[in-house]
């Protein structure tokens, strides 16, 4: 396996599970030095990746926050400050549909609380790792969007799909202020992937729906979404800027 990311500190948060877990693992079985992992509430999730990271030969920690709240969110950041750790990588993945919930019985509260997470929070995660990568004139930042940015989502995920397709649009933005500092922004895009967030969020005749109508016939893998991440981050990706890669077994192609 290459071994492309050797002496580099990678953070990636959401990565107790699912996309984030995966992609911990393969950076650091492409050679990261140390990674930052952040997660939530899953403690034997993200015990499980650190083991898994440390196995592949990096150092790895745990950050624990509630990025849905301000407060979370603050807390997250003073510990980061906290470590002296410059960020080569930053994954920003931590994202929830937080409850399907119509136009009707939508609340501020839940609104402030999806757009934080999935929004709000990849920003200033960002804000807070750019100042290294610009004195370092490298670095890679991958968000995680959603192919509900492109469709709206399903009935009660609007404002999810507003926040993801809000990443989208922050990536080009970002890439636009960064790329001249030598990093490299991009995003991945998901489709559906058979993941806990889907067991959480769909139901089974809904993944199997969504199966018929995807031209590949099956759901995503958090493997297949990390190995595109990993790759956005490789010298492989060097000329690729700004763009939102759709991975999604072409369930969206235009």
């Amino acid at each position: 396996m290459d071994r492309e990311f050797i002496g580099k500190t990678a953070l990636v948060t959401g990565a107790s599970r699912g996309i984030g877990a995966a992609t911990a693992v393969a950076l650091a079985q492409h050679g990261a030095r140390r990674l930052i992992l952040h997660y939530n509430s899953y403690q034997p999730g993200i015990d499980a990746v650190i083991a898994s990271a440390q196995k592949a030969g990096a150092e790895a920690s745990a950050i624990q926050a509630d990025l849905g709240s301000r407060s979370g969110l603050q807390s997250f950041l003073q510990n980061l400050n906290a470590t002296g750790l410059g960020v080569d990588i930053l994954v920003n993945n931590a994202g929830s549909l937080v409850q399907r919930t119509k136009l009707a019985d939508f609340t501020p509260e839940l609104f402030d609380r999806v757009i934080t997470l999935n929004f709000k929070s990849a920003w200033f995660i960002a804000q807070a790792v750019a100042p290294y990568m610009i004195e370092s004139k490298s670095g890679f930042i991958v968000n995680v969007s959603s192919i509900a940015a492109r469709n709206g989502g399903g009935i009660g995920a609007t404002i999810y799909a507003a926040a993801k397709a809000a990443v989208s649009a922050m990536t080009k933005g970002m890439m636009k202020e960064l790329a001249p500092h030598g990093i490299r922004v991009n995003a991945v895009s998901p489709g559906t992937v058979d993941n806990n967030f889907h067991a959480q969020f769909s139901t089974r005749q809904i993944l199997d729906t969504v199966v018929a109508a995807t031209p590949a016939g099956a759901l995503g893998t958090n493997e297949e979404v990390a190995d595109t991440i990993v790759f956005l981050c490789s010298p492989a990706a060097r000329y690729i800027h700004g763009q939102t890669i759709e991975i999604n077994g072409g369930m969206f192609t235009v």
